[in-house]
């Protein structure tokens, strides 16, 4: 599975679904027109960032095979994933994603079916013999402003979490559900970045122009892209009288609205993690979840009037000051520019609502811009600069305060 910027604990929090959410998919919300479930669906996620995620150190496999490579301080992101209802022709699963020239990778790219038991986003059945229950606290807080505001921190304490005691009314509001395609709700799925190829998505890469996606399970599909990868966000954190956190970033081209979020933590002489605390951008409890991934323009907009998402006229927010004073030294944080949607269908969608549709494909294209940074550390535009203020935290024997080992598991897969 590619390497995503956000806690294994929350990998699957937003489950996909399939047919039953094809209505979502092919049909506008006043639409009554009958569809049927199409042969093959085509997931692209398009994806810029840039920050600690795109500086490309010790992340491993995971990112080679996404980002560009080298000390590049931009990077592209390129998922694929195909879904089918039919099983291969002949032999082993077989299907291509083939480029445009100006995205130099070739004349394309295998999209490899996992064996069974090698994925890695897999949610264990049973907790490892050696499983230690969590110790601390996790406090959570919300919205941009110096202070914070009523009922805040919600605290949650990892021994009586694990025991199964969830405080009630935990998160507000509710999350749009992904229908990304995946291995559960496809007959044959295949998928790129994969185990088998290294290829590099370049910093001058391109999306403009024809894709076609060919194979032995599928139809054929073709499309051509007029959007390309979104511009960089960047920005900067700078602190504030009263102990607060301000950042600041550029308007996106294209953006349809941002959310943040800092993780930060507390550790004791022995580096054990004492009190983690998250922050989210959004005015009530809301976390995780879609706001980690691509988030669809018409959902953005409903989440933009529920105070979830903020605005693409917003360029700041205030991290409260009791975010600081109850974290580490050092916080990491993640900021998205969330973008276009393109879709793609054969046949089209009849005009007569009245007449039945049989597509044999869909295709979705997202788009987002993202950035991880240090809060209280390197801006995000030094960071892009790749001055020696930029570096990330190196390895050390104990995490004495801060993110030691959170920041090394995240940014160089070393830890304390």
């Amino acid at each position: 599975m590619p390497f995503r910027v956000y806690p294994p604990a929350f990998r699957k929090a937003t489950l996909c679904i399939g047919a039953a959410s094809l209505a979502a998919l092919l049909a506008s919300p006043v639409s009554s027109q009958q569809a049927a479930s199409p042969v093959a669906r085509y997931d692209m996620d398009v994806g810029t960032v840039t920050g600690l995620a795109a500086m490309g150190g010790g992340m491993g496999a995971g990112l080679s095979m996404m980002f560009g490579g080298g000390g590049q301080k931009q990077a592209h992101e390129l998922i694929l994933r195909l879904g089918s209802s039919r099983t291969p022709a002949a032999g082993a699963p077989k299907a291509d994603h083939f480029m445009p020239p100006v995205a130099k990778l070739g004349a394309s790219v295998p999209l490899l079916t996992p064996k069974p038991g090698t994925r890695t986003d897999d949610v264990p059945q049973e907790l490892p013999k050696d499983f230690q229950r969590p110790k601390g606290r996790l406090l959570i807080y919300w919205g941009c402003g110096a202070k914070a505001g009523p009922g805040q921190p919600v605290i949650i304490d990892f021994a009586k979490l694990t025991a199964g005691q969830v405080p009630p009314d935990l998160f507000a509001g509710s999350m749009p559900i992904d229908r990304s395609v995946h291995t559960g709700n496809s007959k044959t799925y295949g998928e790129w970045p994969n185990t088998d190829t290294r290829k590099l998505v370049g910093a001058d890469s391109s999306l403009i122009g024809e894709h076609r996606i060919a194979g032995n399970y599928s139809p054929e599909i073709k499309f051509a892209l007029a959007q390309d990868f979104m511009p960089a966000i960047t920005g900067k954190a700078s602190p504030i009288a009263g102990g607060a956190t301000q950042i600041s970033w550029n308007a996106v081209t294209n953006a349809t609205g941002y959310y943040a979020w800092v993780m930060s933590a507390k550790a004791n002489s022995k580096g054990e993690f004492q009190d983690m605390v998250w922050w989210s951008s959004s005015a009530t409890r809301q976390f995780g979840g879609a706001l980690w991934d691509w988030i669809a323009p018409a959902q953005v907009a409903r989440l933009i009037q529920q105070q979830v998402v903020m605005p693409p006229s917003q360029t700041n927010c205030t991290v409260p000051a009791e975010v600081t004073a109850s974290g580490g030294e050092f916080a990491l944080g993640n900021l998205y520019a969330y973008g276009p949607e393109a879709n793609f269908a054969y046949p089209p969608r009849p005009a007569n609502t009245k007449t039945p549709w049989k597509p044999e494909w869909t295709a979705r294209v997202r788009y987002r811009s993202n950035s991880t940074w240090l809060l209280n550390g390197p801006d995000m535009n030094a960071m892009m600069r790749g001055g020696d203020d930029a570096e990330a935290p190196k390895k050390k024997k104990k995490c004495k305060g801060g993110l030691g080992g959170l920041l090394g598991a995240v940014v160089t897969g070393e830890g304390c």
